[in-house]
């Protein structure tokens, strides 16, 4: 099974990008999302992570293979997730992701059914299912950083203008942490009544400190004794 793909970005239509390498031109079906970021960068080498699936009709009869591509694999990890939801398969995942996945996360995070129910194809219903089956699962996307292969807007002036800005020393990446702890240190904090926003401000302070936690009390401690 294909993970990973690297080619020359040819075409980007409504719901699909055409990537060609070497003599061959290769579908991708991108969401609505993704599309927004790569439009502009036809005939630029572009590099999706990508997952497979078996298209078939209503009498079972015919199977077309469609590869679906994102440009981080946090996004494709959120794909696999979100298709865990009962009802929920690659196509209506597909189309649902319209908003960045830090969005969608941050409303599952908040259980914010009425807004996940303004995505496409997402009912009240449906929006309920997806609060109830990746509330205690959505930790880590909520966390995530904007995808690295959005070019901040300044970039994209930059590009337009042909000036270039002063270089400028990228930050030190921060430490790894276990998902599992961060996960039961930003439950905790919201037991303790805290919103979802004020816990993962608390949590992004304390990783980006490079203190080191392993429990949630070591989080908690950490994170009430730097606010003392």
């Amino acid at each position: 099974m294909m993970t990973k793909m690297t080619g020359l970005l040819v075409r980007v239509l409504d719901d699909e990008a055409r990537v060609e390498i070497g003599p061959f031109e290769y579908q991708v079906l991108v969401p609505e999302a993704v599309r927004r970021v790569i439009q502009m960068r036809t005939g630029t080498e572009i590099t999706f992570h990508v997952t497979e699936y078996l298209e078939g009709n209503s009498g079972g009869n015919r199977f077309v293979p469609r590869r679906i591509g994102f440009l981080t694999e946090t996004e494709l990890d959120f794909f696999d997730l979100f298709c865990t939801v009962e009802k929920i398969g690659a196509k209506k995942a597909l189309k649902a992701m319209a908003r960045p996945v830090k969005e969608i996360a941050d409303a599952i995070a908040r259980q914010d059914a009425r807004w996940l129910s303004t995505l496409p194809g997402i009912g009240a219903t449906t929006a309920d299912l997806i609060v109830t089956t990746l509330k205690r699962k959505i930790t880590p996307f909520v966390m995530a950083a904007t995808p690295a292969d959005a070019p901040p807007p300044d970039a994209v002036a930059e590009k337009a203008s042909g000036r270039r800005k002063p270089a400028v020393t990228t930050p030190t990446a921060p430490v790894a942490f276990d998902g599992q702890a961060v996960d039961e240190a930003y439950q905790a904090l919201m037991g303790l009544g805290l919103t979802p926003m004020e816990a993962r401000t608390r949590l992004d302070q304390l990783m980006q400190s490079g203190q080191r936690f392993t429990t949630v009390q070591e989080a908690l401690a950490l994170i009430f004794a730097n606010k003392g």
